[in-house]
């Protein structure tokens, strides 16, 4: 990975890992598309930029993330941590497999897009709008759709958490806001054990010139996921998810067409 293509996917992580639409799926078409090694630097690379993106939130959002007064809120998101914790351990090798498979992520791009046109249909009543209102057990199953992310990447862990929270009668507003926070535990923890796996079986990947293209990445990635929220903060209550659907069928549809033909 050289510099230019490391500006590039972390631009890709800034703009895409609050919106509804993968993240993951979009770095990891990106890497195909520049022929991207997927190597464990590239692997250690798309996890830790993630991480710079979600510190974009404790700074929007930073009095209300470290008001240490509401211990409560820190055990909600330490309850919705733990499904995607567990079976993160359990099918790591299930996960590395589908992150090497362009057309399966294609393909989960697709038909989320699918399930995004009906969601503002399915879940029009809303009764929880503020975060105090937010029970452990509503935590805990928010956590649990966050599994459906990390079984199945390219489906969106925003989207994921967003449309549990949803199902859970929050607002979409709450639900975008419950789903940015529960992501800063997510992905520090998952940066942390990509840290630790690279240190204890790779170390020679953390060299000088890799750990400056593991800092410009977050870098980038931080200050355009900071512009990224508040726009989608604003779009999602006045439109909804539909653009989001139809923008996933359209961008999964072509993938997948351009894989079958062998053009990616």
């Amino acid at each position: 990975m050289n510099t230019f293509q490391a500006l590039i996917l972390a631009i890709i992580e800034g703009i895409t890992e609050f919106l509804p639409v993968s993240s993951t799926g979009h770095m990891a078409i990106a890497s195909a598309f520049f022929k991207i090694e997927h190597d464990a630097f590239t692997k250690l690379f798309e996890i830790v930029i993630q991480f710079g993106a979600i510190l974009s939130v404790v700074v929007l959002y930073w009095k209300k993330f470290m008001d240490f007064r509401k211990f409560t809120f820190y055990i909600k998101l330490f309850v919705a941590i733990i499904p995607a914790l567990i079976f993160g351990a359990l099918f790591k090798k299930h996960i590395d497999n589908s992150l090497e498979s362009p057309l399966f992520i294609s393909i989960v791009l697709f038909a989320g897009g699918v399930v995004l046109l009906f969601v503002d249909r399915w879940f029009r009543s809303s009764e929880v709008i503020k975060e105090e209102e937010i029970s452990y057990t509503k935590a805990l199953t928010i956590g649990c759709y966050q599994v459906l992310a990390v079984m199945f990447p390219g489906l969106s862990r925003s989207a994921s958490t967003i449309i549990g929270g949803m199902q859970q009668k929050l607002t979409r507003s709450l639900a975008a806001e419950f789903s940015f926070f529960l992501a800063v535990p997510t992905m520090s923890a998952a940066t942390i054990k990509s840290l630790y796996d690279i240190w204890k079986e790779e170390p020679s990947v953390l060299n000088t010139e890799g750990i400056q293209l593991l800092l410009l990445g977050s870098t980038v990635a931080f200050v355009v996921a900071l512009l990224a929220i508040r726009f989608f903060i604003g779009f999602l209550q006045r439109n909804g998810f539909r653009m989001f659907g139809w923008y996933r069928i359209l961008i999964g549809g072509v993938l997948i067409l351009m894989i079958i033909t062998g053009k990616l």
